[in-house]
C-alpha cells in the first residue's frame, strides 16, 4: 500500500497536480494562439468608415473599423494552439467602406512568442503577435498606442 501512495504521489507531482485539485499557483484564465491588429478608430475616418481585413497565410478575419469616438478596436486571425515559436505572413488590407478603395494594403512577417497567461508551469501555452493598423505605415509596433 505504501508503494502505491508513493507512485500516485509522485506521479501527481511530476504532471504538476496537487493532491487537493489544481496547482495553487495557477489561474484559470484562457488565451488562444491568435496574430492580433489594433487601431484608433478615429484614424480610419468617421464610424464604420473603413473594413480592415487581417489575413495570416489562408485564414482570414474582417472588421469594421468602429466607433470613431472609441479609442481602440482590433481583430484577430485564430492559429492553431500548437502552432509554436514560426514566423507567419501577415497581410492588412483596409479598404473604405463607401467605395471599396483600398486605403492601406501591407504585409509583414511576425515571429509568435510564446504567452503563458497562468504561469510559467501551467496551461495553456499561447503563441502570438500584435501589430498596429496605421492609416499611413501599414503594419508597425503597436507600441506607444494610446488609449486617449
Amino acid at each position: 500500500m505504501r508503494r502505491i501512495l508513493l507512485t500516485l504521489g509522485a506521479a501527481a507531482a511530476l504532471t504538476g497536480c496537487s493532491v487537493f485539485g489544481r496547482d495553487g499557483a495557477c489561474t484559470r484564465a484562457d488565451m488562444d494562439s491568435e496574430v492580433a491588429v489594433v487601431w484608433r478608430p478615429a484614424d480610419f475616418g468617421g464610424t464604420d468608415a473603413a473594413v480592415i481585413r487581417v489575413c495570416v497565410d489562408d485564414r482570414c478575419e474582417e472588421q469594421r473599423s468602429g466607433d470613431a469616438d472609441d479609442p481602440i478596436a482590433g481583430v484577430s486571425v485564430r492559429l492553431p494552439d500548437d502552432i509554436g515559436a514560426v514566423t507567419v505572413p501577415v497581410r492588412l488590407k483596409v479598404t473604405a467602406a463607401r467605395d471599396d478603395r483600398v486605403v492601406v494594403d501591407d504585409s509583414r512577417r511576425a515571429r509568435l512568442t510564446e504567452q503563458r497567461p497562468n504561469g510559467t508551469s501551467c496551461s495553456p501555452v499561447a503563441w502570438t503577435a500584435t501589430f498596429r493598423a496605421d492609416p499611413a505605415e501599414g503594419l508597425t509596433s503597436p507600441e506607444g498606442l494610446s488609449l486617449q
